[in-house]
């Protein structure tokens, strides 16, 4: 009965989450139904193992969450992200409009700018480009999700994502966590991906299909509250925070607007490899401060030092750009609440799911997966990232429940955590792009498509290629470690 508890449970929060109704609610009512079929006691589960285990979650990652909309929300009102759009469509224009897009993408969200800011920024630039191209525009969301969704979210080293952090504290890495096969599974990611589009472009031009379609307003999207619901478990920013404040009719020269991006990047480098390193932590062994250790904190500090760093800099450089920045900054803070509040109760019913008896069963399953620990591992996060349509979420899951398991096995094999983490990542990026993700209902909206014109595309770009790369970090790591 306790594991056909956590399958309803499962699949209520999944039927009710595609829908629309929200997380907050269905998470705790999910892990209560998967309680109640166990015969556990039910208000426990709830104050207890769900909630001691969202808030811990929230005590975490909360700083992560709020810093990284906060930033997304300036480098929008800054119009840096529409300057360095802009640069690349002026760059390889028209001819070369897949690329400009993919490129565009990648360098704001490798630099920090929150997915649904990059969204909307993208969509009208990406739809001048194609539409003067001749590209149909059902190509448009496949060509977004490449480049903001894949490579920059889960593979190339340094990567301020909520997901590359999240591995950090189980398995005491840095955001730079095995930086070879993060670069190769990149370099994977995307070559596929723009081979994928570039085949699909030619087929589409050899059939004489229209570049020209209907496209729904981004205002539109913004207000839809299905949306809204989906995007907060998929990412860190609420969409409806998009069109609060004031966003700047002057753009900066581009050597400002991506200034910002470097900042994040580089402090984040220099963080992890050069001054956490060097500093004495001992004191975080002591009760005030939670008895943890620096290889659990430190790269959420670097990641955090990096995002302030960078809003200090975005700021002063562009101050006259923000003419209502107390409002700016009060639509950034916001954007953060509903998204990182909503992971966590995915993580809380994760949590009551694992402490579950029946659970065992489950756990002995996983393990059991020929191929090894790293393969066990990548379809751990695959399953659960796939079933909650978010991969920060069911990473999390995966961890919260197994990541101790997975450390004293990689002790047992030699395996280095760098190269758990980096397989964790990239196996939690793959098959949460399923039909009802957050981001790709999202962005199906914003492009103004619909599943059955574009999803085929955004599959082979998002999932497709995200396996083979996978695939490729188990096999290169399996035979010559982590790199």
């Amino acid at each position: 009965m306790g594991l056909i508890g956590i399958l309803i449970g499962l699949g209520l929060l999944v039927f009710f989450a595609f829908r629309g109704w929200s997380v907050l609610l269905l998470a705790p009512a999910a892990a209560l139904i998967a309680a109640a079929f166990a015969g556990e006691p039910l208000l426990a589960h709830w104050t207890q193992t769900f909630m001691g285990s969202a808030a811990q979650f929230l005590a975490q990652f909360f700083p992560i969450f709020l810093l990284g909309a906060l930033f997304g929300k300036l480098m929008e009102d800054s119009g840096s992200v529409a300057a360095i759009s802009g640069f690349m469509t002026k760059k390889l224009g028209a001819k070369r409009a897949i690329l400009a897009v993919v490129l565009a993408g990648a360098i704001v969200t490798y630099g920090g700018v929150s997915l649904f800011v990059a969204f909307f920024v993208l969509a009208p630039m990406a739809r001048a480009l194609f539409h003067d191209a001749g590209i149909p525009l059902r190509l448009m969301p496949a060509a977004i999700v490449l480049g903001t969704s894949t490579f920059t979210m889960s593979a190339l080293p340094g990567t301020p994502a909520i997901q590359n952090a999240i591995p950090m504290p189980f398995f005491g890495t840095t955001p730079f966590a095995a930086p070879g096969l993060g670069i190769i599974a990149s370099a994977i990611m995307l070559g596929f991906g723009l081979w994928w589009l570039r085949r699909a472009e030619n087929a589409a031009r050899r059939a004489d299909e229209s570049g020209g379609a209907p496209v729904a307003d981004v205002d539109t999207a913004v207000d839809n509250e299905r949306v809204r619901e989906l995007a907060t478990t998929a990412r860190e920013f609420d969409p409806a925070e998009i069109h609060r404040g004031h966003r700047s009719e002057a753009l900066p020269p581009i050597a400002l607007a991506a200034l910002p991006l470097i900042v994040v990047v580089s402090f984040n480098f220099l963080m992890s490899m050069f001054v956490l390193p060097r500093l004495n932590a001992a004191f975080l062994a002591e009760p005030r401060w939670g008895e943890t250790s620096l290889s659990a904190v430190g790269g959420v500090w670097a990641v955090v030092v990096a995002l302030f760093t960078a809003i200090v800099t975005l700021v002063f450089i562009n101050r006259q750009r923000l003419p209502a920045l107390r409002e700016s900054v009060d639509a950034g803070a916001n954007a953060s609440v509903l998204p990182a509040f909503s992971v966590a109760s995915l993580v809380g019913f994760g949590a009551v799911v694992a402490a579950l008896p029946a659970f065992a069963i489950v756990r002995d399953w996983v393990l059991s997966i020929g191929g090894g620990p790293l393969v066990s591992l990548a379809v751990a996060t695959n399953i659960l990232s796939a079933l909650t349509g978010s991969a920060s979420g069911g990473l999390t899951i995966a961890l919260d429940a197994l990541g101790p398991t997975y450390m004293t096995l990689a002790a047992q094999h030699g395996i280095d955590p760098a190269l758990l983490h980096r397989v964790a990542v990239i196996g939690s990026g793959t098959l949460d792009s399923l039909p009802h993700n957050g981001a790709v209902v999202s962005l199906l909206a914003v492009c103004g498509t619909t599943h059955r014109e574009s999803y085929f595309d955004i599959v082979m770009v998002a999932i497709v290629g995200a396996i083979i790369a996978l695939a490729a970090v188990i096999v290169l790591g399996s035979t010559f470690g982590t790199f």
